[in-house]
């Protein structure tokens, strides 16, 4: 095994560790052995490239150098650190937070060497240590790829003293995400079982998304642009619920000498919720570590439900043949943890980008504003979420499998597309729309019930053209390691589509009559659509 520099720094210290009553040659290779697993381990920053490499940690921190570089231009580009270091932060806790749920979390909920190394000539203490510093390193690593540009330009074109602030900073946050990231597990755990967890980093992982996505817009409503070099920060209530704005804060304390009492106080925040937070979490290991035992625990069993699939699929599906595929596909969606974990982000930003701008526009007009504007359009933007649909159908993690497709009588393979984009739309868009809907019946009133329904109906033709525009692979018949050339090009094409789409409705929407004459055209277009969109073989 690789003899990591890692190491060799932890080498000076041995004797300081065999002070605390630590095996430090079991400590080595026991991080040694982590460290190796790491670098074959693929990041969710590289899940869509196409690699052999196996020091896909490595390569990992080169993409996070990349984010890191375009970051740079944030520090330096003024002296109003409020909003420009807010800019940095959240920018920096999105990925590392996303970052330690998504590609870390084998490493803060292994209890594998426990049930392994305990049993030998290994004391907990060693063992603990070795995670600790496992998790630390990590971290470390990730952290400097990102802010290391930043924190080099920042010595050298601002000051020592902004450089100090800075790193300490850094060191604040990283502590608090990775006690946040260790109290959303024992959340999680304490009502769930240890399946239900592997489910539920996906969810966590929307949640974040639609978090930080609503954070940044909170975030510019505190600032008045006046214009570049002339922004004013604004004070409101709920900035004490931005952590970005926290930790910011000392920059203008300490540098500009600002002691306005929302300065302070931010600042403050910023020490004692990273302290107090480890204090909490550091109560808690003994429940982390009872409950962490649930991931060895079989699920209990599911009480039969009806199965409303089955229903589905007869009411929607016009053969066996493509119900048993809308069935099959159903499964794959909801069981597949893969699939989900590069989808369901997508959903994520389906549900928040339509809400972005109405959201903007009432917090200074508030919803009767709203009432009488046409921001209910924005609504298309889930668009965003069906654009990538078929294209991740043809994908899966038990791709192997695929040969079933080979040995059972398929009669005509339109069936296998048909129930398969059927499934995909009903089980991940239609709960999608419905949910956004409800909000924009409450933000618009009852009035664009005939907008939402040309919408829902644009979205079943272009789902279809989306289809049509692209490959013909056989569902979840891919490893997603492989990329395909003219992804690019169907991107565009279906942007094009829905671009197409939306500009119908709004020229429509102008004619006397005009919705119900386009509403009665798209439910001819989608039959017609539907019936006869999908008669192509498979390349």
């Amino acid at each position: 095994m690789k003899d990591y520099k890692v190491l060799k720094f932890l080498d000076l210290f041995k004797s300081l560790f065999k002070r605390l009553n630590i095996d430090y040659q079991s400590m080595r290779k026991i991080l040694q052995v982590k460290l190796t697993l790491d670098s074959r381990r693929t990041s969710t920053v590289l899940q869509n490239s196409n690699t052999t490499d196996k020091n896909n940690f490595i390569k990992s921190l080169g993409m996070y150098l990349l984010l890191g570089i375009i970051m740079v231009p944030l520090v330096l580009f003024g002296d109003n650190y409020l909003f420009q270091m807010s800019l940095v932060f959240g920018i920096f806790m999105f990925l590392m937070i996303t970052s330690l749920i998504s590609d870390f979390s084998s490493v803060l909920l292994d209890i594998r060497d426990k049930d392994i190394l305990l049993s030998r000539p290994i004391n907990s203490r060693t063992l603990n240590t070795a995670k600790i510093l496992h998790i630390f390193f990590y971290v470390f690593m990730i952290s400097i790829s990102l802010i290391g540009p930043s924190l080099i330009a920042s010595i050298i074109n601002k000051s020592f003293i902004f450089f100090i602030i800075f790193l300490f900073q850094i060191i604040l946050i990283d502590l608090f995400l990775i006690v946040l990231t260790g109290l959303i597990y024992i959340l999680i755990l304490r009502f769930f079982d240890g399946e239900k967890l592997k489910d539920m980093i996906n969810y966590v992982q929307i949640g974040l998304t639609i978090i930080i996505t609503i954070g940044y817009q909170f975030i510019g409503r505190l600032f008045n642009f006046v214009d570049l070099e002339n922004i004013e920060f604004s004070y409101k209530w709920w900035s004490y619920l931005l952590p970005p704005i926290w930790f910011s804060a000392p920059f203008e304390l300490i540098l500009k000498g600002n002691k306005e009492n929302s300065i302070v106080i931010y600042s403050l925040i910023a020490l004692i919720i990273p302290i107090l937070s480890i204090i909490i979490y550091i109560k808690l290991i003994p429940v982390f570590e009872s409950n962490l035992q649930k991931l060895n625990e079989a699920s209990k069993p599911k009480v039969k439900k009806v199965n409303i699939s089955d229903f589905i699929a007869k009411l929607v599906c016009k053969t066996r043949e493509e119900q048993a595929f809308y069935k099959f596909s159903t499964n794959m969606i909801k069981k597949e943890r893969q699939f989900k974990l590069r989808v369901y982000p997508s959903l994520g930003m389906g549900f928040i980008l339509p809400l972005i701008m109405p959201l903007a526009f009432s917090i200074d007009d508030g919803l009767t504003g709203l009432q009488d504007s046409k921001m209910y359009f924005t609504i298309y933007f889930i668009f965003f979420a069906i654009s990538a649909m078929p294209q991740f159908l043809k994908y899966s993690g038990d791709y192997k499998g695929a040969w079933i497709y080979k040995i059972i009588p398929i009669e005509n393979t339109r069936n296998i597309y048909k129930g398969t984009i059927k499934s995909a739309f009903i089980n991940l868009f239609t709960p999608l729309f419905i949910i956004v809907s409800i909000i924009f019946l409450f933000i618009f009133n009852f009035k664009i019930i005939p907008h939402i329904i040309i919408t829902y109906l644009n979205m079943m033709v272009a789902i279809v053209i989306i289809f049509k525009l692209g490959r013909k692979d056989l569902p979840f018949s891919m490893d997603f390691g492989i990329r395909q050339e003219g992804r690019l090009i169907q991107m565009f094409l279906s942007m094009i589509t829905i671009l197409v789409l939306f500009i119908l409705h709004y020229m429509f929407e102008k004619i006397t009559y005009g919705i119900y004459i386009y509403l009665i055209t798209l439910l001819i277009g989608n039959y017609l659509i539907w019936n006869h969109g999908f008669k192509i073989e498979s390349n």
